[in-house]
């Protein structure tokens, strides 16, 4: 160490000498109570967040898009895709996929799950018929670029805003 360096070190322990020495700790917010029923706080906040990421795999890169879901069973999920889309190519190879809901407070909705093509017409023809955006875009039922996604949950987690703990919801 050199004479400067070592004289300004004890200038500098001597001017801060009576200053008090904090030990900081990091401090984790006091997030809201969840109370009783954290699956009634999970699907209001998916009511009020409307738009999810949707994350996929594209080989081993994760993607994460907006998603706008078509219909809502509970925490069964459906999304209307383009056949031709990058994402549908991602499910057809690999179907396991998260979606996140996010409300305005940040709490946040995790619905770990599969995406499944719809092939029932039954079930296709009910969310055509109550979606006038998607058959605007689409215009006929039988377009082939109309694909139908079912994302049915293996899991779902609920976290208050930046609680930094999940907690599971019963399926």
């Amino acid at each position: 160490m050199s004479t400067s360096h070592a004289a300004r070190r004890t200038w500098w322990a001597r001017r801060t000498s009576h200053v008090a020495r904090v030990e900081w700790a990091p401090v984790k917010p006091t997030p809201d109570p969840i109370g009783e029923d954290v699956r009634e706080v999970a699907l209001a906040t998916m009511r009020q967040a409307k738009f999810p990421i949707l994350a996929s795999l594209d080989g081993d890169q994760p993607r994460a898009r907006p998603v706008s879901p078509v219909r809502t069973d509970e925490f069964t999920v459906y999304v209307a895709s383009f056949r031709s889309s990058h994402k549908t190519a991602e499910l057809a190879r690999n179907a396991k996929v998260e979606l996140c809901y996010m409300s305005d407070k940040h709490d946040q909705v995790r619905i770990t799950g599969t995406a499944d093509v719809v092939t029932d017409r039954a079930v296709i023809q009910q969310i055509w018929d109550s979606n006038p955006l998607l058959r605007s875009y689409l215009v006929t039922i039988d377009n082939p670029e109309f694909v139908l996604y079912c994302i049915t949950p293996t899991q779902v987690r609920f976290m208050r805003e930046w609680a930094l703990e999940y907690h599971e919801v019963a399926l």
